[in-house]
């Protein structure tokens, strides 16, 4: 079964079921890093070198046991299937800023801080309603390229073992990759391979939000803004969609209790329960047109 068929199949299968509700393969996963950070970086004393031997403990068996069961006859395109399936988040994400936007339009700021709560790491008790809105629509730009774009990327170029080798990074780079005290050499090596993995599929994401929205200020945008984020990835992905939807995002905001001046991103409006909902739209409109190049690609090299 082509590649193309089985990114359809899982994409459809994430559209159905959405994510696995009694026992996600990510969950047991972020258990089991727990437990090999606490072997490595007790106390926060862990070196680079460190956080590299448990980078390859947590990832390197899986990705291998993917491989395997992957090339197994017969069964081979059903791990094919459910090894993306497990790694897309496509419908979650929809279920987490669509009561967002809902609740910004009940005017209902108490619920809306809430809910962005469940999607961001910083500090929303004190948000306003166009904070809230931001911060919203900087997620499901930025979620949309690491949770589904992404896992499509790696899916094309190596299959079961290239989504699970992605997820699995990009899970302990959630984990591991702060710069504070505790993981500042630890998770070193986590947040960097994070960024090799996501180098190319960022600037993939953020042409396709470009051709689909606002191109020429969404490319004005990503050119002249992308590379002032911390990030050397979500800054091309969120300064691209932010121009695409003709909003504005970025600015400052509060994390674990200290305010970070953030660069602006996008120029137009200010953002909005709307500008959350069209996120979302770009990010659907985004992978039906991967499905379709894949497809495409598929027919003319059969």
């Amino acid at each position: 079964m082509s590649v193309a068929l089985l990114s359809v199949a899982a994409v459809a299968l994430d559209a159905l079921l959405g994510e696995p509700k009694r026992w996600h393969p990510l969950v047991a996963f972020g258990r089991f890093a727990d437990r090999i950070e606490q072997r490595f970086n007790s106390g926060g004393r862990g070196w680079r070198s460190h956080g590299v031997t448990a980078w390859v403990m947590a990832v390197v068996p899986l990705t291998l046991l993917a491989t395997a069961f992957s090339w197994a006859p017969y069964v081979g395109w059903i791990v094919e299937i459910l090894a993306l399936y497990c790694a897309l988040g496509m419908r979650s994400l929809g279920e987490h800023v669509e009561p967002v936007a809902k609740a910004l339009r009940s005017d209902d700021l108490i619920e809306a801080r809430k809910r962005v709560g469940y999607l961001v790491s910083r500090q929303t008790s004190e948000l306003d309603e166009t904070e809230v809105a931001r911060a919203a629509t900087e997620s499901v730009l930025e979620n949309g390229s690491d949770a589904v774009f992404a896992a499509l990327f790696w899916f094309a170029v190596a299959g079961a073992p290239g989504v699970v080798l992605y997820r699995l990074s990009n899970t302990l780079d959630a984990m591991w990759g702060y710069r504070n005290e505790r993981f500042e050499r630890f998770g070193w090596a986590a947040a960097k391979i994070d960024d090799v993995l996501n180098y190319i599929p960022a600037r993939l994401v953020a042409l396709t939000y470009a051709l689909l929205g606002k191109t020429r200020l969404a490319l004005k945008c990503w050119r002249t803004q992308g590379s002032t984020w911390d990030s050397p990835n979500a800054g091309p992905v969120m300064a691209a969609g932010a121009g695409a939807l003709g909003v504005e995002l970025g600015g400052a905001a509060i994390y674990h209790g200290e305010l970070h001046q953030r660069p602006p991103l996008g120029e137009g409006v200010p953002a909005d329960a709307d500008s959350i909902d069209r996120g979302w739209q770009l990010v659907q409109r985004g992978v039906w047109l991967w499905l379709l190049i894949l497809c495409v690609g598929a027919e003319f090299y059969a």
